[in-house]
């Protein structure tokens, strides 16, 4: 049975990962590097693609929100928790880039929050293994997603690269965490259906 009070406090971190600005406590990677010029297409791009990584990032809190929500076991609970901690940072620092690129988020962020966050819910209610697992093979699929933006951002773009390198780095700690605590091998189709959702995410939130 879920507890009421983290049903509450889960309500509450949904509000802010929508509504709130994110806030972090490590400094922003490549802070202290210049800003390079960048042409209008460049800049367009450079926009696009963190505004997906932000994207990604809401449904990162949701997914680990909901999946920490139905955890069993206070060990798992507590490795998600942390998971999501750093994942709000994530946030801060793609919110932080696309204001300075003057782009903007996407439109759909409350939808793509809402589905992640049932579809994190409903992993936590096949056991902590499997919840694990999943945590596992999501955060194997971003690592994938971000190698891909790193290349194809705008070589003179370093302050965008720093952030997505350190993402890349941190999504690839949680992957092994998740492994530690007993993550299970998810079955190949429902890893071939997380790409496709994740494919549908990222298109889309590419224009909207």
């Amino acid at each position: 049975m879920i507890d009421i009070d983290r049903l509450i406090i889960g309500f509450d971190k949904g509000l802010r990962t929508l509504f709130a600005p994110a806030q972090t406590l490590r400094s922003v990677p490549g802070e202290a590097l210049s800003e390079t010029p960048l042409n209008e297409q460049e800049r367009l791009l450079a926009a696009a693609l963190m505004r997906v990584n932000h994207c990604g990032e809401i449904c990162a809190q949701a997914l680990y929100q909901g999946q920490a929500l139905t955890a069993r076991d206070s060990q798992a609970r507590e490795a998600l928790e942390k998971a999501a901690q750093e994942e709000t940072e994530h946030l801060a620092w793609t919110e932080r880039r696309i204001e300075e690129l003057g782009g903007r988020k996407s439109l759909l962020n409350p939808l793509w929050y809402a589905g992640s966050f049932a579809l994190g819910a409903a992993s936590g209610l096949l056991g902590d293994r499997w919840n694990l697992g999943f945590l596992a093979e999501t955060e194997r699929q971003v690592v994938e997603h971000l190698e891909g933006h790193l290349q194809k951002l705008p070589a003179e773009d370093q302050k965008s690269r720093a952030i997505l390198e350190q993402m890349k780095d941190d999504e690839a700690r949680h992957a092994t965490s998740a492994l530690k605590h007993g993550a299970v091998e998810m079955p190949e189709p429902a890893k071939r259906v997380m790409r496709l959702a994740s494919g549908v995410m990222t298109r889309t939130a590419f224009w909207i």
